[in-house]
């Protein structure tokens, strides 16, 4: 996979709650979702701003300048991973009510490769199999 940079958009709500350790340790880790990723795919994560995500608009738009301006990274060289917190049901809540219009800002934006999902817990892997938690 030839992915310079992956981004993770977080919940703004879980987020005030929640460091976004398990996420960027997964990711360092390369554990499930990001283990095709090399040692050189650079890293950035941000929350969505809050509901319903429209300041994902405004944030993927100074990621974009800076992201060509300093590194000349070009959007097809990225992936976007919506965090297990807005794409699952899990401890926090349910999955984003706003996930198809966050997806259609990040299409918008011209991000073509979208992941929904970062870290998850093997209870929360649990849960689902014993039907506590919805499967999307």
């Amino acid at each position: 996979m030839d992915i310079k940079y992956v981004v993770i958009i977080q919940c703004d709500i879980a987020h005030k709650r929640c460091s976004g350790f398990a996420c960027t340790n997964a990711y360092y880790n390369r554990d499930e979702l990001f283990k095709d990723y090399d040692d050189n795919t650079r890293y950035i994560s941000f929350t969505c701003g809050g509901c319903c995500g429209k300041t994902i608009a405004s944030k993927l738009e100074h990621f974009s300048k800076k992201l060509k301006a300093k590194n000349n990274i070009d959007k097809s060289e990225v992936v976007v991973h919506l965090s297990s917190c807005m794409a699952t049901d899990n401890y926090h809540y349910d999955r984003c009510p706003h996930i198809d219009y966050i997806k259609n800002i990040i299409a918008k934006k011209g991000y073509e490769k979208v992941v929904e999902g970062s870290y998850i817990s093997k209870g929360a892997i649990n849960k689902r199999e014993k039907g506590q938690y919805n499967k999307y």
